[in-house]
């Protein structure tokens, strides 16, 4: 299969196992596992929260692989970045990346996705990261802005 019909498999699969499920964490937990579990080359692939008691800082949550950063600031490495402007950011090669943050230093290409929650307010980004260069394309970035639509009721 090519990478948008996996795509679109796996988005049925969160669709089906968070229909009725009324837990954020859970929706974001299973879309983690699912999309980890789709794609060999994620390396890892998780969310970032926006801390309701430090509005401008993004907190750890869901996630599938090695440690990550327990927490990100607004504008800061791509996260930060993508959290500061609210639009996707695909990153070829993070090493180039203006403070990109080494949470891992295998990771070299990364795609953040905002999630909003029904008013429009940022609730917070899915971080996916790959230990190849220029793993991710238009193509991921349709695919998981639609998936992330779906995570918040």
């Amino acid at each position: 299969m090519d990478k948008a019909a996996i795509y679109e498999q796996v988005a049925k699969e969160i669709s089906a196992v968070n229909d009725g499920e009324t837990s954020h964490i859970a929706r974001y937990a299973t879309a983690c596992c699912l999309l980890n579990q789709a794609f060999v080359q994620f390396y890892w692939t998780g969310f970032y929260l926006v801390d309701p008691l430090k509005p401008n800082e993004l907190v750890v949550g869901p996630y599938q692989g090695t440690l990550g950063c327990l927490r990100i600031p607004f504008g800061k490495g791509v996260c930060g970045a993508v959290a500061a402007s609210g639009k996707a950011a695909v990153v070829d090669n993070v090493h180039e990346f203006p403070g990109h943050i080494a949470c891992d230093s295998k990771t070299n290409s990364e795609i953040v996705v905002p999630v909003f929650d029904a008013q429009g307010k940022l609730a917070s980004v899915l971080d996916i990261d790959s230990t190849e260069i220029s793993t991710f394309s238009a193509v991921d970035q349709i695919a998981l802005e639609a998936i992330c639509k779906t995570l918040l009721l």
